[in-house]
């Protein structure tokens, strides 16, 4: 009789509750108030300036304190370790983080460290870092360091959408570049067998949660976009909201990362993509994913179309490479395939000279395609978001 442990395990993990909607944040006491009683609130002064009187609100409505804290920056060990001595040094039985995914990283991981609950409040719908039961650790100087894993979700992420439309358009562009990928990723990883984020192979919801994250998306992205540069609050703005934040999350974390995001982790080694979000560098990492998968010329054309529109960066000009910088190719294909990186969930081997060749392919093929779909030249990046 074989072992039971030798047997497959599929797991599917989520935020202990999801709230959305105009208007979410007056309700931030109200929820918080099931997880304990001595919040302290993280985010930094740009976020604090636009949502400070609201959660100050919110809270004293409810009967609790309000306490905030700065953020650094960047989610870094260092930060971390601060906010964990605050957690410590106010008796905080709850981290709260308001804010984008570097803020809410380096709650999570401040959380866990200092054995608090946690909520998230992101401002912007920029990542699917709200909905995860893990961080993503940068250096000061911001390269990827690596994965944390927790044992539980965030037990409250509550997204205000009135802040999303308030905030601009790029935001939202980036979270459904985060977003695409993880129907990408996840049909690899499901092909593969490979074991998942939530630390089992993939649940067929985690599977489906993805791919109706991409269905969502190419049905409501670009709507949604021109709704949000009119700072207008509609229903494919609630639509992709959802999707690049609660879809797109459930769906990695239990659905699977392969290359798209271990590209992503690449190009951070090199300085010229610094001041890029995230969204923007995962989008490179969904077209080298597609042509390192050798998907039909077709698949690969409609999403430099789709994304391009979307206004995301479909070539290397637009993240500060050029196809001759090959030390700096070479670079980032050997940070997406150092040993533990979700590249090796492909359903094939992955070297490092395969996804150096595949990112220097990019350039003139997503030329080409704006070229016949009439869309604009690549505007070169700058270093600066």
């Amino acid at each position: 009789m074989s072992d039971p442990r030798s047997r497959p395990i599929r797991t599917l993990v989520s935020p202990g509750r999801y709230v959305q909607g105009g208007g979410a944040l007056s309700r931030l006491g109200e929820h918080l108030t099931a997880l304990g009683r001595n919040p302290v609130v993280v985010a930094d002064d740009v976020v604090w300036g636009f949502a400070g009187h609201e959660v100050e609100a919110s809270l004293a409505a409810a009967g609790l304190p309000v306490r905030r804290e700065g953020f650094g920056g960047v989610p870094s060990a260092r930060e971390v370790d601060r906010l964990v001595g605050v957690a410590a040094d106010t008796s905080a039985d709850v981290l709260v983080a308001v804010g984008g995914g570097s803020t809410i990283d380096a709650v999570k991981a401040a959380g866990y460290l200092a054995g608090t609950r946690w909520a998230t409040v992101p401002t912007v719908a920029s990542t699917d870092a709200p909905t995860s039961a893990l961080a993503v650790i940068y250096t000061d100087s911001g390269e990827f360091e690596e994965y944390r894993f927790f044992p539980r979700n965030p037990d409250l992420v509550l997204v205000d959408t009135h802040l999303i439309v308030n905030a601009p358009a790029h935001f939202l562009a980036a979270g459904v570049g985060d977003a695409l990928a993880t129907w990408l990723e996840a049909r690899a990883t499901a092909a593969s067998g490979s074991a998942t984020m939530a630390g089992g192979r993939a649940t067929l919801a985690g599977t489906a949660l993805a791919r109706l994250s991409w269905d969502v998306l190419w049905d409501n992205a670009l709507p949604a976009l021109d709704a949000v540069r009119d700072h207008l609050l509609t229903p494919a703005v609630e639509k992709v909201v959802e999707a690049n934040t609660l879809l797109s999350g459930l769906g990695f974390e239990s659905g699977g990362l392969a290359a798209a995001h271990a590209v992503h982790n690449g190009l951070t080694a090199v300085p010229q993509t610094h001041g890029l979000a995230h969204g923007q560098k995962v989008n490179i990492g969904s077209i080298t994913q597609l042509v390192l998968e050798g998907a039909p010329t077709s698949e690969v054309r409609d999403f430099v179309e789709f994304t391009t529109r979307v206004g995301l960066p479909t070539t290397l000009t637009e993240v500060g490479l050029r196809p001759e910088d090959t030390d700096e190719l070479a670079a980032v294909a050997a940070a997406a395939t150092v040993p533990g990186e979700t590249i090796h969930s492909m359903p094939f081997p992955v070297s490092a000279a395969d996804v150096a060749a595949a990112l220097g392919s990019i350039e003139r093929f997503s030329r080409r395609v704006r070229s016949e779909a009439g869309l604009p030249e690549p505007v070169p990046h700058s270093g600066k978001h």
